[in-house]
């Protein structure tokens, strides 16, 4: 049967249709999002895992009366489509378009935004606390992938959500992956309960020989319940009462492309008084051949070519790339360099690292407060740790860096990739924070680089500084329109001066400022541009600038960034200043040059912006 996505009632769909029925909307789903997707990028191989568990969870709650919430919300797209927003695929992730994540502005079925993962669990738990206190009877459900499932917050969630009691559905959604291969004793864990198939033979051994039985055998079965639960634990030992032994109800494995037995075991689950966990087995990228082969590939992916699954916007060499590559060419010559990332090896330019010094090669997973203060230990035995996190994830282990490196004076160097605006992902991934929340950190040097060139000076010159290093720099290309900078040595690049003017560019704002800086000169103003490559310490000579007006531009909060401190600084010097950065909003997804437009800081809006001011 064909169903209209754009218009059919798919809830209702999920509820009244057969398992069959289900099963062809489950494949022109997945024809759905890889026709859209390769169009306009976006998460897919996570959503084409989870077709027939969003399916089920549709088919067995009451959504948006029961709260189902999806960690991270990546592997959102097959609910948006189920929830009535297939529409707005055709601009997923566009400039003013649908978002690649729950939206609560775009549908009552999207009960928590999320973005960074490991929220779900902690996020339910609050919302059933308060369904509870106000004595009323939904289901809330979260819904949380494996790598996710990692980070210590969930079991600090766990915890809690075990000794209260409290009904509450978590859905393990365990594809054994995440962006990097998942790693430690956790995934350990989940690695034995996937490959174990003792408990399931005992099982349907006692079953069978059970059904066998002339006269009593239905009644033994319904008896011997808790004979299944010894089993359980004798067979699977630590595997089958971790969960358990948190007071929460344990069901699994079970397939996650089986819709009939999902619907069984979530209704029981829902029906059980407490909490109980689901752990259901998926497969990343399932039936698209490209998906499934290149996992980590197609976990978020440009557009492609929906038959070959090639990438069609190549770009150029990336910010990433160059300080991977860079690294490792540092680790080669200096032994006490070490890398430790947070589950993003691969996206962060840390293959070749890996493959050439895997035994200084450290991924916590998705544990960035423990990336940071294991890398301060690190550091406070001999070696040079280089922690590359990016920008909006680094928030999450603030407190770390001030506690346990700082405030030591230890020479962790954090290489912060993704700072600036991102782009499609939007106001969860946009690094517009990082100058502000790094520079106020006594005894912290903050760098910017504003080409691939100075990145691979900074981690140079990084490498044998004393102390704490923030480098920030930008997703994507990092090959600049502006011609090849005198070598980093530490210190700040003038271009060129002005007599009217002087933009001072952090980092990868300066092909801005110097378009800005042309057009002026068009206009008969005389700007000049200095290269900030050094946010902190500030730049003592910049107070000498021989000009009217000297006008700070950054990707970042314009509250607590470059330019707050430089005037700061500056207040009582002789030329005017004007600080330009992000607004004091969060920034929504699109395109770099359009949100750039918005936020005031591309060359035309500079140029606007100083033009206002030396008419006033």
């Amino acid at each position: 049967m064909k169903y209209d996505l754009y218009n059919d009632n798919l809830i209702e769909v999920c509820k009244t249709a057969s398992i069959h029925e289900l099963y062809e909307l489950s494949q022109q789903i997945r024809d759905f999002l890889v026709d859209k997707v390769s169009k306009t990028g976006g998460h897919i191989a996570s959503n084409l895992g989870i077709v027939e568990l969003s399916i089920a969870l549709m088919r067995v709650f009451d959504s948006p009366r029961d709260k189902i919430i999806y960690d991270v919300g990546h592997q959102s797209y097959v609910h948006k489509i189920l929830t009535g927003r297939a529409k707005g695929f055709d601009n997923l992730r566009q400039y003013k378009g649908m978002s690649g994540f729950p939206k609560s502005k775009e549908s009552e079925h999207d009960h928590y935004e999320t973005g960074h993962s490991s929220t779900s669990v902690s996020a339910a738990y609050g919302m059933a606390v308060a369904r509870d206190l106000q004595g009323d009877n939904y289901q809330v459900t979260a819904v949380i992938g494996d790598g996710s499932f990692t980070s210590g917050i969930v079991y600090e969630a766990l915890n809690n959500i075990g000794a209260n009691k409290t009904n509450i559905n978590i859905i393990l959604n365990d594809n054994g992956m995440s962006i990097a291969h998942n790693v430690g004793a956790l995934n350990k864990y989940l690695n034995n309960i996937r490959a174990s198939k003792k408990y399931d033979d005992a099982k349907s051994s006692v079953k069978s020989a059970l059904d066998n039985v002339p006269v009593i055998g239905s009644t033994l079965a319904r008896g011997i319940r808790g004979s299944k639960e010894y089993i359980k634990h004798s067979v699977l030992g630590e595997e089958g009462n971790l969960i358990e032994s948190l007071g929460i109800k344990y069901y699994g494995p079970v397939d996650g492309y089986d819709i009939r037995e999902m619907e069984k075991i979530i209704r029981s689950a829902s029906e059980f008084e407490g909490p109980t966990l689901i752990h259901v087995i998926t497969t990343k990228g399932k039936g698209y051949e490209w998906a499934e082969k290149y996992p980590r590939k197609f976990h978020g992916i440009g557009s492609f070519d929906s038959v070959t699954g090639e990438t069609l916007s190549k770009g150029g060499v990336s910010y990433s790339k160059v300080f991977g590559d860079t690294l490792t060419a540092l680790a080669s010559k200096d032994e006490k360099v070490v890398a430790v990332v947070a589950a993003m090896g691969t996206a962060t330019g840390l293959l070749p690292f890996y493959e050439a010094h895997e035994d200084r090669f450290f991924d916590v997973g998705i544990a960035e407060e423990h990336a940071v203060v294991f890398a301060a230990g690190l550091a406070k035995a001999g070696y040079k740790p280089f922690v590359a996190i990016y920008s909006s994830f680094l928030q999450r282990a603030y407190d770390f860096i001030i506690e346990d490196v700082a405030l030591q004076g230890l020479h962790v160097v954090f290489c912060i990739d993704r700072a600036g605006l991102v782009g499609a992902d939007g106001a969860t991934h946009h690094g517009a924070f990082d100058l502000s929340y790094m520079s106020m950190i006594p005894g912290m040097t903050v760098l910017a680089p504003s080409d691939g060139y100075q990145l691979e000076e900074m981690l140079e010159f990084a490498n044998k500084m004393d102390g704490p290093v923030a480098i920030r720099y930008p997703r994507g290309s990092c090959e600049s329109e502006h011609l090849r900078l005198a070598r980093f040595k530490g210190a700040n690049n003038r271009i060129s001066e002005g007599s009217d003017v002087e933009i001072l560019a952090v980092g990868a704002m300066l092909d801005e400022a110097i378009s800005a800086a042309n057009i002026l000169k068009d206009k008969g103003i005389s700007a000049g541009v200095t290269n900030i490559a050094v946010v902190k310490p500030m730049d003592t000579s910049l107070g000498d600038l021989d000009t009217k007006l000297v006008v700070t531009l950054e990707d970042n909060a314009l509250l607590g960034g470059f330019g707050e401190c430089f005037t700061m600084h500056y207040k009582d010097a002789a030329f005017d200043i004007l600080s330009i950065g992000l607004p004091d909003n969060f920034v929504e997804h699109g395109d770099i040059p359009s949100l750039r437009k918005e936020c005031g800081i591309d060359a035309e809006s500079v140029v606007d912006k100083i033009m206002e001011r030396l008419q006033n």
